[in-house]
């Protein structure tokens, strides 16, 4: 698989918090400026504060991806001070937990505008930029659910399926006019981040994510491993691989199954606190963080990520050990 050079200038939105922090700071430990996209500044700042720690130049912005222009403008605001931009991370993200009868259309059109139309932006941005130099990388940050969606998340499963028809699009455009901008998606499984505590939720128990869980940062990994390779798509968990293939031999199976058992693999056992923060339309202080409140349970590692991220070298040592094998064979059976 080819290995990208290391990135000098990378862009994450969604920064402030989750994924999208853990991400940035993974890319600073690799040794490249970051540019920080979310809502919250002083969010923005510790990451950034976080990042500089690690000897790099970090550059917070607060804007909301679901306004293109803001994104644009951030786009040459960090090509003006940090350089051209190499790597671009499309990661912000808001959700509804809800049945689609209880969703307004206000709610349903705001997760679109961020977490599908954000990368829209994002990405036409990012190109804009790369497009004149024949080079740079994307990456989507999606989720099995851009496969297989589940109850109670149709504004976000939505989005995401979005997400990938418009960047397979994409991949073609590039493919036809011979780009040397690699577009990529990570599809990943449920993760230990803060959102779970502050999206807008109408279910009897508070939203939790659906077992089993990841930290944040196995997702980061990926994200950075993923801008190196020049791999069309990860799908990072069994879990979500597991999901995705299920989806394609037996759909109607799956429906009847996450009818009966999805709704309570996404609440816990109690309610929602009355008057909680909610971050669809304004961003919660004081709340950012990279992980959630699901330590207890979340994995720090993800084996079958380790296998895909190997898997020439896995392909190769089998592959040795099976030449080895026939000619041991057929030593023994020589007269």
């Amino acid at each position: 698989m080819p290995h990208s050079p290391l990135p000098k200038v990378v862009v994450v939105t969604g920064a402030s918090a989750g994924v999208g922090r853990a991400a940035a700071l993974a890319f600073a430990r690799e040794g490249a400026d970051v540019a920080l996209i979310a809502r919250d500044a002083h969010a923005l700042e510790d990451t950034a504060q976080a990042a500089r720690a690690l000897g790099v130049k970090a550059l917070p912005i607060a804007i909301d991806v679901s306004q293109a222009d803001a994104v644009d403008a951030a786009a040459e605001q960090v090509e003006d001070s940090l350089g051209p931009i190499d790597v671009w991370v499309n990661n912000a993200m808001v959700t509804v937990f809800s049945p689609v009868a209880r969703i307004a259309p206000a709610e349903f059109e705001r997760v679109t505008d961020v977490t599908y139309l954000g990368y829209v932006w994002g990405t036409m941005a990012a190109l804009k930029r790369m497009t004149t130099r024949n080079r740079g990388v994307i990456v989507q940050v999606g989720s099995a659910l851009a496969y297989r969606a589940i109850p109670l998340q149709s504004a976000y499963c939505g989005a995401k399926f979005a997400i990938r028809g418009f960047t397979d699009a994409l991949r073609c455009e590039l493919e036809h006019e011979k780009s040397g901008i690699h577009v990529t998606m990570v599809q990943m499984p449920a993760l230990n981040t803060p959102q779970f505590d502050w999206a807008l939720c109408r279910t009897p128990g508070a939203p939790r994510p659906v077992a089993p869980v990841y930290q944040p940062e196995v997702a980061a990994r990926a994200i950075v491993w993923a801008a190196l390779h020049r791999r069309r798509e990860m799908f990072v968990g069994l879990s979500s691989i597991k999901a995705i293939l299920a989806t394609k031999v037996a759909p109607g199976l799956l429906d009847r199954y996450l009818a009966r058992k999805a709704y309570a693999a996404q609440e816990r056992d109690t309610p929602p606190a009355p008057g909680r923060p909610v971050d669809l339309w304004q961003p919660v202080h004081g709340a950012h963080r990279i992980r959630g409140r699901f330590d207890a349970e979340a994995k720090e590692t993800c084996a079958s990520l380790q296998l895909d991220m190997h898997r020439g070298a896995i392909g190769t040592a089998l592959g040795l050990a099976l030449v080895a094998l026939m000619a041991r064979r057929w030593a023994t059976r020589r007269p």
